[in-house]
């Protein structure tokens, strides 16, 4: 049991990392600088820990600044306030999504620019052979920890969370970050901070400090706000694996 949530929680946090320090402070806002090679690592890795459900670094990081462009007003691609259920809101974002990324929608200048691009993995990540590999892959595990390590049959459950890991993390920032908690701002939207210790979804639920202030890497403001990402940013500017841009 214990090896089934430890596997659990490594896929959980690996994949959330991607997503937040790869995904959302490089691609989408370039908070920090890193060389090719290095690029290409955090590339591949963001496809091996969110396996089915990977994200295109292009077509997320498109969507987060239109997010931010057009915060809670209809034109924002997955803002609670316009929508009936998180699922529907969901929905209506891969909709957008499959839009961007197969470049069948016209894109405003400001958010077409500045992202990462490696077409292999792009291709790799976006084809449904990879994502059904991926998802025998996680079955497979189970299976074998159910006949193997007397794993409880409930434990199948988390399958479904292995399979859209990506969209979950998702679902979980744009729906509790714009409905759920308090402001430190008036940022003429519905940003909210879910969490003081964001431990859940390292820094993405301090929404409406990150409205506020897009750019800055450490997503807490009051001294009590706790980013679990930024030191690990903090720690990798000092190896020189990457170099920030703006200094906070």
């Amino acid at each position: 049991m214990y090896i089934v949530l430890a596997v659990f929680a490594v896929h959980w946090y690996l994949s959330l990392f991607c997503q937040t320090f790869f995904l959302h402070r490089y691609s989408a806002h370039k908070m920090f600088i890193m060389s090719k090679p290095w690029e290409r690592f955090f590339y591949l890795l963001t496809y091996l820990s969110q396996g089915s459900s990977y994200l295109s670094p292009r077509a997320y990081a498109i969507l987060h600044r239109m997010h931010h462009a057009f915060s809670d007003t209809e034109r924002d691609p997955h803002s609670p306030h316009h929508t009936k259920n998180v699922f529907t809101m969901m929905w209506e974002t891969k909709d957008i999504y499959n839009a961007v990324l197969n470049r069948k929608r016209v894109i405003e200048a400001q958010f077409e620019r500045n992202y990462p691009e490696w077409n292999l993995i792009e291709r790799l990540g976006d084809s449904w052979i990879s994502r059904v590999v991926w998802g025998l892959l996680y079955i497979a595990f189970y299976l074998v920890a159910f006949f193997y390590l007397d794993m409880h049959w409930a434990f199948f459950f988390l399958i479904p969370i292995h399979l859209l890991m990506g969209p979950i993390h998702g679902a979980i920032v744009n729906w509790s970050g714009h409905k759920y908690g308090y402001q430190n701002f008036d940022n003429q939207d519905k940003s909210k901070n879910s969490l003081i210790f964001d431990f859940l979804m390292m820094g993405e639920l301090f929404q409406n400090n990150h409205h506020k202030r897009p750019n800055s890497i450490n997503f807490g403001s009051k001294w009590f706000e706790i980013d679990p990402t930024y030191p690990v940013i903090k720690l990798l500017n000092r190896l020189k694996i990457i170099e920030i841009r703006k200094k906070n």
